[in-house]
């Protein structure tokens, strides 16, 4: 566990318990959906959910593909609280379900071993990081991917309109002006090639109430 600050994952503004709501107003499913997509989850695959929250991705991507092994890792112990009551709710029988590991995104690879994950992914992560902390986070998850394996980031990007632009700011409203401007900027592409990924590409857009959030895919080369 680290003494590092870190956004709670509802933001600074709201209790943890609001967490999910606030989410579902996000058209929660329908990104998740997609990124699990484009996860493409296999028997077998390691998948790390790196910042995840309260388990939602996470039991998703595990009941795609009960096979798999699945870990979330995330730095508040109170989060990942709700991450297990929530999977012991959910159960799971053809499986043992998600592990759930505490600690910090930039540490992931210290967690669950260099090379070890065939698959990582990440939602509405980055977004709330300074730039230093994206930069360190994305260079974890490469060291943590073998070669070939994927990236899948599912987070706020480009803000393209007039509309989204003013969505987005019940975003910075919550998480700070000064770590969310960046995403809305555009800059994940760069970070995430920066870090060392090949073939970044921006898979798909969906509009919300909150703003543009986007899908990105990459692989380790």
């Amino acid at each position: 566990m680290t003494d590092r600050a870190f956004t709670p994952a509802a933001g600074r503004l709201a209790p943890l318990r609001l967490y999910d709501p606030i989410v579902s107003l996000t058209r929660e499913r329908l990104w998740r959906s997609l990124l699990a997509m484009h996860a493409a989850p296999r028997p077998e695959d390691v998948i790390v959910d790196v910042g995840c929250g309260t388990g939602s991705l996470a039991l998703l991507l595990n009941r795609v593909e009960p096979r798999a092994r699945v870990i979330g890792v995330d730095p508040d112990p109170g989060t990942l609280e709700l991450a297990r009551r929530k999977a012991a709710a959910t159960g799971s029988t053809t499986g043992p379900g998600p592990e759930w590991l505490t600690g910090m995104g930039d540490a992931v690879a210290d967690l669950v071993g260099t090379g070890a994950a065939d698959t990582v992914v990440s939602s509405l992560v980055l977004h709330q990081c300074p730039v230093p902390m994206k930069r360190a986070v994305l260079a974890s998850m490469h060291a943590a991917l073998r070669p070939g394996g994927k990236l899948v980031i599912a987070d706020y990007g480009r803000q393209r309109t007039t509309a989204m632009r003013l969505a987005f700011r019940i975003v910075q409203l919550a998480d700070g002006k000064e770590d969310t401007q960046p995403n809305a900027d555009g800059i994940l592409p760069r970070l995430i090639a920066e870090a060392g990924f090949h073939g970044v590409r921006e898979a798909e857009t969906v509009a919300t109430v909150t703003g543009s959030m986007s899908i990105y895919v990459a692989h380790r080369g």
